[in-house]
C-alpha cells in the first residue's frame, strides 16, 4: 500500500499551481471540519481566531507558543488538509523561533508564517505595531529554516513595516527576506490596489494576500489576485464573524422569550451536526470493535 502524500508535499503543489489558493482561517477543529465539508483545499490556523476561541482573549500577544502550537495541530487533524499556520512573532528571538518551528512540525501543519513585529504582537489589524530591525528577521529566518526537518515544509515570512515605515520599506524587508530563504512573502496592509500590483511586481517567490474585515485593505477576490501573480488568499477572522449574528440571535431570543424551541428555528439540525462530526463513521467503527456477548 502506499503512503499518503505528506501535507507539506500537498501545500508545495497548492503553491506551484497557476490558481489562487484559498485558507479560510479558523481557530478551532469544528469550524476546521466545517472547512474540509466545504471542499477547500487547505486551511489556515489563525492566531487571532486561536487567540478568540481558545482564550477568550484578543490577538495582543497574550497566547503562549505552546496553546497555539497544540490548537493549529488539532485543526490540522480535524480538518485533513495543509494547514497554514499563524505562529506570530516566532515567540522570541531566534533561539525562540527554532523551538517554536519544531513544535509546529510536530504538530503536523504544512507551513508556518512568522512576522516581523516586536515581541509581543499585534494584531495586523490594530494600531500600534512596532518592527524588529529586517537582520533580526533575517536570523530568524535562517533559524526557522535550519529547525525543519522536512524540506518540504513551507516558510511564511510576514512583514508588518507597510504601517510602521511605509511600502517602500515593506517591500525592501520583504525582499531581504526573499533572499533570506522564505517560500512565501506576506506584506500586510497595502492601502490601495496599486500598492498591492508594487509587491507583486517586486517579489518573485509566492506571495499570499489578506483581505480583512476592518476594509484597511482593498478587498480583492480571487480573479484580481491571480491577474497579480498572488498564490494564497486568507480572509482573517472572517468566519468567526459570520458566525457571531447566529449564535447572538440564539441567546437573545431565548433570554427574551424562554422559548428554546423559537429561538433554534434557524439552527441545523442535530442530524447535520453529527454528520459534520463524523458520527457514523464512529458508530462503524463501534460495531467493528464490538465484543460478542458471552454465551450462558
Amino acid at each position: 500500500m502506499s503512503k499518503p502524500e505528506k501535507p507539506t508535499a500537498k501545500f508545495r503543489a497548492l503553491l506551484a499551481k497557476p490558481n489562487v489558493t484559498m485558507m479560510p482561517s479558523v481557530g478551532d477543529a469544528f469550524s476546521a471540519r466545517l472547512v474540509a465539508n466545504e471542499g477547500f483545499d487547505a486551511i489556515m490556523s489563525s492566531g487571532n481566531a486561536t487567540s478568540a476561541t481558545r482564550l477568550g482573549l484578543p490577538d495582543i500577544g497574550l497566547m503562549t507558543m505552546s496553546e497555539n502550537a497544540e490548537n493549529a495541530g488539532r485543526i490540522a487533524a480535524a480538518s485533513g488538509l495543509p494547514t497554514f499556520a499563524d505562529a506570530d512573532t516566532g515567540y522570541g528571538n531566534a533561539l525562540s523561533v527554532r523551538r517554536t518551528i519544531m513544535e509546529f512540525e510536530r504538530a503536523g501543519v504544512a507551513a508556518i508564517m512568522i512576522e516581523d513585529q516586536v515581541t509581543p504582537k499585534r494584531c495586523g489589524m490594530l494600531a500600534g505595531k512596532q518592527v524588529v530591525p529586517a537582520a533580526e528577521m533575517e536570523m530568524k529566518i535562517k533559524a526557522a529554516l535550519d529547525a525543519r526537518r522536512d524540506d518540504d515544509l513551507v516558510l511564511c515570512a510576514r512583514t508588518d513595516a507597510r504601517a510602521v515605515e511605509g511600502l517602500e520599506a515593506a517591500i525592501a524587508r520583504a525582499q531581504i527576506y526573499q533572499r533570506a530563504g522564505a517560500d512565501v512573502i506576506f506584506v500586510e496592509g497595502p492601502r490601495t490596489i496599486e500598492e498591492v500590483h508594487e509587491v507583486a511586481r517586486n517579489i518573485d517567490i509566492p506571495l499570499l494576500y489578506n483581505v480583512t474585515p476592518t476594509g484597511s485593505v482593498p478587498p480583492l477576490d480571487v480573479g484580481a489576485l491571480e491577474k497579480m501573480e498572488y498564490k494564497l488568499l486568507i480572509c482573517s477572522v472572517y468566519a468567526l464573524l459570520a458566525a457571531i449574528p447566529g449564535i447572538q440571535t440564539f441567546l437573545r431570543t431565548l433570554k427574551n422569550t424562554g422559548d428554546v424551541a423559537k429561538a433554534g428555528a434557524h439552527a441545523a439540525t442535530m442530524a447535520e451536526y453529527l454528520d459534520i462530526l463524523g458520527f457514523q463513521d464512529w458508530q462503524k467503527y463501534e460495531g467493528e470493535y464490538a465484543i460478542a456477548p458471552a454465551k450462558d
